[in-house]
């Protein structure tokens, strides 16, 4: 086969149909071996685009020397035009020096394009365009030739294939007409066209017909029956041909099949009595392939395909087997064993190959001899360009294989090269050599290697030539890397012969040795490993027999990016904002190149300047608002320059509610009452689940309320629920994390639980006299879902404690009942059961109380006082009967009344207190009492009805105490040893007023430490003022001053002074009556004793100012009395101020008393071993010590009694 005939085997590729260009794809051999079988039978294959392909030559000669043309870029392969395609374009480019001229052939004629195509006129390019609607006139085979005045380039030939639209011939077919058990053919004969090409046989109706064993298509595209059946008449058998590429499908006219019946001529075929009678016996043959033997060529890595479609009856079945080998591994079958298939077939997949179809009676066998071949291939690599000096020896090898071996044809720029012993050239087979070359040998050489399946054409440029080295790289090029990376300066030369290079550094030559500098073998110079002393320039110098050159490329060794502040793997919460940091070091001299890029799992995060952008992106931060779980990922930070880059990754894992569980199962378990509940956990989205919350929804009580029901670990995705009666539930569940409740899961379908007794009785019974001849009882009623079914009441059954045997029993709907004329405050039993209109509930507890309750008749007995010091007392009594209390004890009330102070005995006050102490006792603390005063005392008991008769009262005094610091001391006319102390009297004396304690300190006013100290008893008790003698000139002193009783005395009033100096001090004091300061500062003194005996009145008048009020003979509650038991007593006054000093907390409590008490009266008892039992009495000795008083008190409590 010639190789103008060759048939090309074609890629198909995607194409935008609007475009105009068809781009024709690289075609091996392989392909073009296709296209030659695909013809035979008559298929056409063609592409959609037609690609580009582009190889230099095997050197580089820069273009400002003198070259032959080289071809860069041409369209390869047979090109297809499809209906659709406007144009066509052919593609051929070229380079060299002078620019090539393109010229055109077609056919083998010169082809000029008509004046209706459009040529380029860029002399470096020779691509041509032709118009769809006259392609069909240029049908055939071009090539490209580029030529200057050096020689001459040429490309493959390229097919242009113009196919006409497919379609079948109109024509009329005769219906075929067998008997059963014949064997049928139905002929296809697709159109070519486009591929791919698919073929089915269908119905008018578009009903594909079935294929099995017995009916088949084979790879032509006909319709094979084994053998004839009656069903297999039908008047509609149609073949499609369609091709998917130009969306076309055309159809042959339908065929009719007529299958005649084997039954006697006088009986209906299609009678519906008549027994179906089998078709008879038939020795099985071939309908395809003919014959005994095919022969079968493929080309190597083609697809082998050997089909054997049998005939006869029953049908046949088909053995393949491989003579004289073993079937390749690769082997498949398809078609119900008909087909063979052996993808890209190897040499040894060549040999014979047999077919048998067999069946009862007897075999049919068919041979094919496979014949794998192959079209040229080189054997390494195409020839390569050369370039060689004057008088050398030129080799050019086109080293090729093939089956059957390549004719290998020489031309030089384009023309036939033969053998020349006469000259320089010889020609030896696959070799071209050119002895002692000259200049005028230099020309574009090709090699031309064909068989009978395909060629291979390479152009071979081959200059002769002596020239000087030329540097193409560009003089002074700066060169910059980072400290520590490699960096490779370039010295690319071209010359004749090649040159010998060298490098040196500020004109030092550079040594190879070390391993860090290397010249490479494009005669660049490489550092690795950077240092900051490789900066500089450094000189490349080349040279050969015909002269040398030099550049110089200049060196910067910056520092590296480094990222010192990188992000961190973060857990946050959706919704949140998520922030990561990035800093980094870089060499200032790169700022105008440094930035901070941010990539999420590897893609670049996509950053808007809009408002509602959730992305924030400055200075090293990256910010992300209103987080979700698309999100979650890793994020990258590249800090980066123009020479180098840092990176640093870290994870962000969001963190949100659960999912909601899915598949919610109902199980019953022994009863519809109790089931079992199961579900798929949602995800928990990166937080584990805690738990898992059951709800349900019922819909007679509260429809659409759900309610909680169940609480699961979150480790479990299962619950039993115990369910109540008579209920139409459905259920759902939520899961819950750390971050928080998730959504709920779609409701379960409705369980209806049958209704039942009551599951319990009512709780929370409370019984209480609010009279005191009837009992109230009332308890928690059962909560609607709780019923278990219609009708639920309560029975209340209730008898004296210990007294009656009987129940007396009500039923009640209420929940709540009341039961009259009782004994007063009588225990009874009580118990409450449930029931519905199904039963009872069970066996109800008991329970205790009491009847009402009335006003106690009795006072406690024996009421003692004993005195603990000024202001707190311990009183004692003998409890009441209990039969007395008539109720529930709440307790004692302690009133006491100051009835004057002995310092005014004649002024009778009214100033009335009490204090509750809740419990069954026997004695309590009373603190608050005013020093110096007359009490009267009594106790009374109380219940929740109130307050029983009082005691009868008891006097009792409290001694003196000492008095409160003075309200004001003033110093004045200070002298050079004396200074004039001037001071109101106490608000409060607490006693006799004996006197005052004078002290007073000298002061070093450098370290402010005291030097010396003195103290004056000051026995007038109703003076003002004292000359202070004696003192140091012209220094400070500090005066403390303190009023006293026979109880003591009590706190200083400090003030500080100086001395007058020398100077000061002249004169004498003269008459202290006539002086000035003297005259204003006694009336000063004279205005603060009339506010302090105003205030003195105020304080001791306050009880009659505001009168006691009185408790009540019934209090509505005892807990208006009763205290915490975690408090020592409860305070009350007439106008429910605090006792002086501060308030009176428990004295078994965790407050503390105010401070006077703490001062004058509890503190005192601290120091021995004394201390507060619960119910605020003292346990253990009492001392009365005072730490530190000047003044003693009595040595122990004074008993007073009634």
């Amino acid at each position: 086969m010639s190789k103008s005939s060759l048939p090309c085997k074609f890629q198909v590729m995607p194409v935008d149909l609007h475009q105009h260009v068809l781009v024709i794809p690289t075609v091996s051999v392989n392909q073009l071996r296709v296209m030659r079988v695909m013809r035979v039978v008559g298929t056409l294959q063609l592409v959609l685009l037609l690609t580009l392909t582009s190889r230099a030559a095997g050197f580089n000669i820069p273009l400002e020397v003198e070259q032959p043309p080289t071809i860069i870029t041409h369209t390869s392969g047979p090109i297809v035009a499809l209906p659709f395609d406007n144009t066509v374009k052919i593609r051929c480019e070229a380079r060299g020096n002078p620019p090539p001229e393109y010229k055109w052939t077609k056919d083998g004629k010169v082809f000029i394009p008509p004046h209706f195509t459009t040529n380029k006129t860029n002399h470096s390019d020779g691509t041509f365009v032709l118009h769809n609607k006259h392609l069909l006139q240029f049908q055939g085979k071009y090539r490209c030739y580029a030529s200057n005045k050096l020689g001459t380039a040429m490309t493959e030939e390229i097919e242009l294939i113009v196919p006409s639209i497919p379609k079948f011939p109109n024509e009329g077919i005769d219906p075929i007409v067998v008997k059963e058990g014949d064997p049928i053919i139905l002929h296809c004969n697709p159109p070519e066209g486009v591929p791919p090409r698919q073929i089915y046989w269908m119905s008018i109706g578009l009903q594909h017909i079935e294929k099995d064993e017995r009916v088949s298509m084979g790879i032509d595209g006909n319709l094979y029956f084994s053998n004839a059946l009656q069903k297999d008449s039908r008047r509609d058998y149609c073949c499609f041909a369609s091709f998917p590429k130009i969306r076309r499908i055309v159809q042959k006219t339908a065929m009719a099949v007529i299958v005649k019946s084997l039954k006697a001529d006088n009986e209906s075929a299609d009678s519906v009595d008549a027994t179906p009678e089998a078709p008879p016996v038939r020795k099985p043959g071939l309908l395809l392939p003919p014959g005994v033997q095919t022969e079968k060529l493929l080309l190597k890595g083609e697809r082998l395909q050997l089909e054997c479609i049998p005939h006869g009856y029953p049908t046949p079945t088909i053995k393949w087997m491989k003579l004289g080998d073993k079937m390749p591994s690769r082997t498949k079958y398809d078609n119900y064993g008909k087909l063979l298939i052996i993808s890209a077939v190897e040499e040894k997949d060549g040999g014979k190959y047999m077919c048998i179809a067999e069946n009862s009676a007897g075999k049919a066998d068919h041979y094919f001899d496979v014949i794998v071949e192959e079209p040229p291939k080189w054997q390494t690599e195409p020839p390569q360009s050369q370039l060689n000096v004057s008088g050398s020896d030129v080799h050019i090898k086109c080293a090729v294989s093939g089956k059957p071996s390549p004719v290998i044809t020489w031309r030089r720029n384009a023309g036939l090269f033969r053998d020349d012993s006469q000259k320089n050239s010889r020609v030896l087979d696959d070799t071209l050599i050119i002895h002692n070359a000259r200049p005028e040998d230099s020309a574009v050489y090709q090699c031309d290697a064909s068989n009978s399946h395909g060629s291979l054409l390479a152009n071979i440029n081959i200059m002769i030539m002596n020239m000087a080295p030329r540097i193409l790289t560009r003089d002074h090029q700066e060169y910059a890397v980072v400290l520590g990376g490699d960096i490779i300066m370039n010295c690319s030369v071209f010359s004749s012969p090649p040159p010998s290079i060298s490098w040196a550094k500020d004109e030092t030559p550079v040594t190879t040795e070390g391993g860090r500098f290397a010249i490479l073998q494009d005669r660049s110079f490489q550092i690795i490993r950077a240092e900051k002393n490789d900066s500089g320039n450094y000189v490349c110098v080349a040279s050969n027999t015909e002269g040398k050159s030099a550049v110089t490329a200049v060196l910067d060794v910056k520092d590296p990016t480094k990222i010192v502040d990188p992000p961190r793997e973060a857990q946050i919460i959706s919704g949140t904002t998520a922030q990561f940091t990035c800093q980094a070091e870089y060499d200032k001299s790169l700022q105008s190149t440094f930035e901070v890029v941010w990539r999420k799992d590897g893609e670049k995060i996509p950053l808007s300047f809009e408002e509602n952008s959730r992305y924030l992106v400055a200075d090293g931060l990256l910010q992300i608002m209103n987080v979700n779980l698309s999100d979650q990922g890793f994020y990258t930070c590249i800090a980066r320059t123009s020479l180098d880059e840092d990176n640093a990754t870290a994870l962000l894992t969001i963190l949100d509610v659960p999912d909601a569980p899915k598949n919610l199962t109902i199980l019953e378990l022994e009863s519809p009452r109790n089931v079992s509940l199961s579900w798929v956990p949602g995800s928990d989205h990166n937080s584990s689940v805690t738990e898992f919350i059951v709800e349900y929804e019922e819909s007679q009580w509260e429809p659409g309320r759900w309610r909680e029901l169940q609480k699961v670990p979150g480790i479990q995705a299962t619950a039993e629920l115990a369910l109540h009666g008579h209920l139409n539930y459905q259920f759902r569940v939520y899961a819950v994390n750390a971050v928080g409740p998730g959504p709920p899961s779609e409701p379960t379908k409705r369980h209806k639980t049958p209704p039942a007794a009551p599951d319990r009785n009512p709780e929370n019974i409370k019984i209480q006299g609010h009279l005191p001849h009837q009992m109230d009882i009332s308890w928690e009623p059962l909560l609607p879902i709780e019923h278990n079914g219609p009708g639920l009441e309560y029975k209340v059954s209730y008898r004296k404690l210990g007294v009656e045997d009987v129940w007396r029993e009500h039923l009640v709907k209420r929940h709540s009942f009341v039961v009259r004329n009782t004994s007063t405050f009588v225990p009874y039993e009580i118990k409450i059961q449930s029931r519905n209109s199904h039963g009872w509930g069970p066996e109800p507890k008991l329970v205790t109380g009491y009847s009402g309750e009335d006003v106690p008749t009795a006072a406690p007995r024996d009421v003692a006082v004993e005195v603990f010091n000024t202001t707190v007392l311990r009183v004692s009594w003998t409890p009441v009967p209990p039969a007395t209390v008539r109720g529930h004890l709440g307790g004692y009330d302690v009133h006491w009344l100051r009835k004057r102070s002995l310092l005014n005995p004649n002024n009778i006050l009214d100033e009335r207190q009490s204090m509750s102490f809740p419990g069954n006792r026997t004695h309590a603390i009373v603190p608050g009492l005013e020093p110096f005063s007359e009490y009267r005392l009594t106790v009374n008991v109380f219940n929740k009805k109130g307050n029983g008769p009082h005691s009868d009262p008891v006097t009792f005094s409290t001694p003196e105490g000492v008095p409160e610091q003075v309200p004001i001391l003033t110093t004045s006319n200070a002298q050079k040893d004396s200074v004039l102390l001037v001071w109101g009297p106490p608000l409060e004396a607490n006693g006799i007023l004996t006197g005052y304690l004078l002290q007073y300190h000298l002061i070093n006013e450098t370290t402010m430490e005291v030097v010396d100290s003195q103290e004056i008893n000051i026995n007038v008790a109703d003076t003002t003022q004292w000359w202070l003698e004696g003192l140091e000139e012209g220094s400070l002193y500090r005066i403390h001053l303190s009023a006293c009783t026979r109880a003591g005395c009590g706190p200083p009033l400090a003030q500080e002074c100086n001395t007058a100096a020398k100077a000061r001090a002249e004169g004498r004091r003269g008459d202290l009556s006539t002086q000035g300061w003297f005259i204003g500062t006694m009336c000063a003194v004279a205005l603060l004793t009339l506010v302090a005996l105003m205030a003195c009145f105020v304080r001791r008048n306050k009880g009659g100012k505001y009168a006691v009020k009185e408790k009540e003979d019934l209090h509505p509650d005892v807990e208006s009395h009763r205290m915490n038991d975690d408090t020592f007593c409860e305070y009350s006054d007439s106008d429910e101020k605090p006792l002086k000093g501060g308030s009176l907390c428990s004295l078994n409590g965790d407050g503390a008393l105010g401070d006077s008490i703490s001062r004058d009266s509890l503190v005192d008892y601290a120091d021995g071993e004394v201390e507060f039992n619960e119910d605020g009495s003292f346990i253990g000795e009492y001392s009365g010590r005072k730490r530190g008083g000047s003044v003693s008190e009595p040595s122990g409590p004074s008993p007073v009694t009634a």
